[in-house]
């Protein structure tokens, strides 16, 4: 029997722990896209106790904890974080087989050296143990960071907003790890919803641009995109439920954008064609600022209406949308590359049948421009789990070039998941491992180290163009 999460945890053979602990395990971390807020790393934020790290923001962990049949009190509410810290301990010991379970034992081993159990009987000594620790300097938001081996960091923000804090945040010669905005214009799309009038009244301000057409909106993203890539953005993030291709006349576009800013309802084909309208416009500009364009689908977000009511969006109430989007994604992709304006693309999906679809699409639109140009991203939100990730990448690895792919990210609202970047190469690792222990691949630990390397950090640093 092995030890529980050892140092080869994950790693099932030789070659698996060989190139884990000889190459991936020295590599740095380049997290391209998370949640976290570029403010409390600018005010180097000092965390009070381990719930204000573990469950101030993590849908993951509220999701399980509901399952389990605590009372939202435990888990939003209000109550005291030593009784919502004692929730989520009794909920982790009954998570066997869950991402969270070795996500949170790999945190408390790595910034807590706790190599015990959590659970209902061991909460105590484990919320001492933590408290304690987060009360010292080291393990300030910057210094979390710094001892995580991070060396570059991209936020998700809004196109009105100031950045401010980025800019802090590289003015200040103390902290030599880069902190870039990415941009995430979903609000400035998104015509259905109901606050989007008031949207783009900010977005004028913003922009110096008075909305009043298509155009207008399209010259106010235009200078909003001049400031990002300014400010080092190099990368765009899209939220889009399904991919959509339903292009339209300028004509219809600025007649549909009219009835909107005049109160009126749009149809549902009216929606996906200025939708369409939309993303065809901000890829050809991401083209021509060298950007990656990350696109996100197949989720139905805000399903019980009763919690969302309550509590808003991103509270863990989304689910897989089964709705399949390749056909539609490379209508849109090929809509792009007819003019030459196609950017670098990152395709997830929440749905992991999407998978080989997606690495077929992948084909149709790589060129010398850029080495993976069209990428499929890591398995993400429900499915960065093993057998999430190791399907992805046995997929990608089947119809394309694995070598090539630009790896993992957090996703994350937490300043301790950088373990996950661990998680993932302990998975990558015992996936190559075992592909060359069955005669798959030669034992070339040089070509194999390197590969691994790449995967872990080098792809991605060479993929965004940044300066490291």
């Amino acid at each position: 029997m092995k030890p529980f999460m050892d140092k080869d945890f994950l790693l099932s053979t030789k070659t698996a722990q060989d190139l884990f602990h000889n190459y991936a395990e020295k590599m740095p971390v380049l997290d391209y896209h998370c949640h976290i807020n570029p403010q409390e790393i600018a005010e180097d934020r000092q965390f009070e106790n381990i719930t204000q790290v573990w469950l101030g923001g993590d849908h993951y962990k509220w999701r399980q904890m509901r399952s389990n049949g605590i009372d939202e009190y435990y888990i939003t509410g209000d109550a005291p974080d030593r009784e919502k810290f004692q929730k989520w301990a009794e909920t982790l010991s009954k998570a066997i087989g869950n991402p969270l379970y070795h996500w949170s034992h790999l945190e408390l081993q790595r910034y807590f050296g706790y190599t015990g159990v959590l659970n209902g009987d061991t909460a105590e000594e484990v919320w001492n143990i933590c408290n304690a620790k987060l009360q010292e300097k080291s393990m300030s938001v910057r210094n979390i960071i710094k001892q995580s081996n991070v060396t570059l960091i991209c936020t998700t923000d809004d196109p009105v907003d100031s950045l401010e804090w980025h800019k802090q945040i590289a003015d200040d010669e103390s902290f030599d790890i880069q902190v870039l905005p990415a941009w995430r214009p979903d609000k400035a799309m998104n015509i259905e919803k109901p606050e989007y009038l008031d949207y783009l009244i900010k977005l004028s301000e913003a922009s110096g641009v008075d909305i009043k057409t298509f155009a207008d909106l399209k010259q106010a993203l235009k200078e909003r995109l001049t400031f990002f890539n300014s400010m080092g953005c190099r990368a765009s993030d899209h939220a889009l439920e399904y991919v959509m291709y339903k292009p339209a006349t300028d004509n219809d576009i600025e007649a549909i954008f009219s009835k909107r800013m005049n109160g009126g309802n749009i149809s549902d084909i009216e929606e996906l064609q200025f939708k369409t309208a939309f993303m065809t416009f901000v890829g050809k500009e991401y083209h021509k600022l060298g950007w990656a364009m990350q696109l996100h689908y197949g989720t139905k977000r805000d399903n019980n209406i009763l919690r969302y009511k309550q509590l808003g969006p991103d509270t863990g109430f989304d689910c897989i949308n089964t709705y399949s989007s390749s056909a539609e994604m490379a209508a849109f992709l090929n809509a792009l590359n007819a003019t030459d304006e196609l950017p670098k693309t990152i395709i997830y999906s929440l749905n992991p049948i999407d998978n080989a679809a997606i690495g077929t699409v992948l084909g149709c639109f790589q060129d010398s421009t850029a080495i993976g140009k069209i990428q499929q991203g890591s398995a993400w939100w429900f499915n960065d789990h093993k057998t999430g990730m190791t399907e992805q990448m046995i997929s990608l690895a089947n119809l394309g070039l694995l070598s090539n792919f630009i790896g993992m990210l957090t996703d994350s609202r937490s300043f301790l998941s950088y373990t996950r970047h661990e998680y993932f190469r302990r998975i990558l690792c015992d996936l190559i491992g075992s592909w060359v222990e069955n005669g798959e691949y030669p034992a070339d630990m040089e070509a194999l180290g390197q590969i691994v390397d790449d995967i872990s950090y080098n792809n991605a640093v060479r993929y965004f163009g940044f300066n490291l």
